[in-house]
C-alpha cells in the first residue's frame, strides 16, 4: 500500500491520549437494560478513604480465629472488614504494659463503632514482673530455645517474655469470661496487644468515663458489703476451677457502679501446679480484707481463706 493510499483511511492523533480505554470512544454504546443480569453478580461498591496518622485497618480478620473473643460475641463487637482502628490516647501506663483507648468503627456505619481498651506489653523494653519466676512455676513454653532466652534475659528473651505474659493474660480473660466471672470481655489478641472491653461509668452530667479502681471511691456501707460478697463469690469460682489471681488488691479491681470488675490477670497461677499458689491466695485474701477493714467493714482474711479452701477441695 502506497503512502498516497493511506489518505482514504481515517487518521487518529498518534499520542498517548489516543489509546483510550473508553469502550464508547469508537461508537460502542452501553446496554440500557441490565435487568437480565443475575443478582448474584451484582454488588454495591463502596470506597474508603486513605488512613490518617494514628489509624490502622481493623485487625479483627487478620488474626487467627482462636485469637478472637469467645462466642457468642457481644453485639457491640465490630467485625466489619472495612473498620478502622483510631488511637484515642493513653489510659494507663505501667512497668510491663501500657493501656490505650482505641475506637474501632466502619466509616460507612459510624453509629456502630466501639471504644476498647488496648493493653500493649512492651517487647525489648519489657521488665519482668516482680518475683516472675514464682508466678510462672509450672508453666511450660512450646520451644526450649524461647525458655532459655527468657532465663538469660537477652533482648530476644525479653521479647518472648512480653508475648508470654500477653498470652497468659489472654488465656485468663477467656477462661474467666467463659466461667461467667466479672472480667472485661476479651475481644482479640494480636502479638503483644490485647483488645478488651472498656469498663466505664456514666457521670451525673452524662459523660462516659473509665470506671475507677476500687481504691478510689468511698462506697456506702451497703455497697461496700455488696462489693465484698461479689469478690468472695468470684474468688470461690476461681479456686473451684483451680486458679488464683495472684496479685489481687483494690488497685486491680474496677468499681463500675454497683458491680466490680477484676483486671490485670497476666500472673494468674494454677492452684495445683504452682507450689506458691496457696501463698498467693493467702496474700490475695489479706490484701482484700485489709482494704475492706480500712473502709469500716469487718473482714477476716483467715475466715475468707478457709471458705475458699472449702470450695477448692
Amino acid at each position: 500500500m502506497s503512502h498516497d493510499n493511506l489518505s482514504q483511511y481515517p487518521q487518529h492523533p498518534v499520542s498517548p491520549d489516543a489509546f483510550s480505554t473508553d469502550a464508547y470512544a469508537y461508537g460502542y454504546s452501553p446496554r440500557d437494560d441490565l435487568g437480565d443480569i443475575d443478582d448474584r453478580f451484582v454488588f454495591d461498591f463502596r470506597s474508603y478513604d486513605d488512613l490518617e496518622d494514628g489509624q490502622r485497618w481493623s485487625t479483627w480478620l487478620s488474626v487467627e480465629p482462636l485469637c478472637r473473643g469467645p462466642e457468642p460475641l457481644p453485639d457491640w463487637v465490630v467485625t466489619s472488614q472495612g473498620a478502622i482502628d483510631t488511637e484515642l490516647g493513653v489510659l494507663k501506663t505501667g512497668k510491663e504494659a501500657d493501656v490505650h483507648l482505641v475506637e474501632r468503627a466502619d466509616p460507612l456505619a459510624p453509629g456502630a463503632g466501639v471504644v476498647m481498651a488496648a493493653k500493649r506489653y512492651r517487647s525489648a523494653e519489657h521488665r519482668t514482673f516482680h518475683r516472675a519466676a514464682s508466678y510462672t512455676e509450672g508453666r511450660s513454653m512450646k520451644r526450649s530455645r524461647d525458655e532459655r532466652a527468657v532465663k538469660r534475659k537477652s533482648t530476644f528473651g525479653r521479647q518472648v517474655a512480653a508475648g508470654e505474659w500477653a498470652v497468659s493474660e489472654w488465656g485468663a480473660l477467656v477462661r474467666l469470661w467463659n466461667l461467667g466471672l466479672p472480667v472485661p470481655y476479651p475481644v482479640q489478641i494480636d502479638g503483644t496487644e490485647i483488645l478488651m472491653e472498656w469498663i466505664t461509668v456514666v457521670d451525673e452530667d452524662g459523660t462516659v468515663q473509665t470506671a475507677p479502681r476500687l481504691a478510689q471511691p468511698r462506697p456506702s456501707p451497703e455497697l461496700l458489703a455488696a462489693y465484698f460478697e461479689q469478690l468472695t463469690d468470684a474468688l470461690a469460682t476461681m479456686v473451684q476451677n483451680g486458679v488464683v489471681h495472684g496479685d489481687l488488691s483494690a488497685y486491680n479491681i474496677l468499681a463500675a457502679g454497683e458491680r466490680l470488675v477484676i483486671i490485670d490477670l497476666p500472673q494468674i497461677v494454677d492452684l495445683v501446679g504452682n507450689l506458691n499458689a496457696m501463698g498467693f491466695l493467702q496474700r490475695d485474701c489479706a490484701n482484700i480484707c485489709d482494704w475492706f477493714r480500712s473502709r469500716g467493714l469487718k473482714a477476716d482474711e483467715h475466715a475468707l481463706f478457709a471458705e475458699l479452701m472449702a470450695h477448692a477441695f
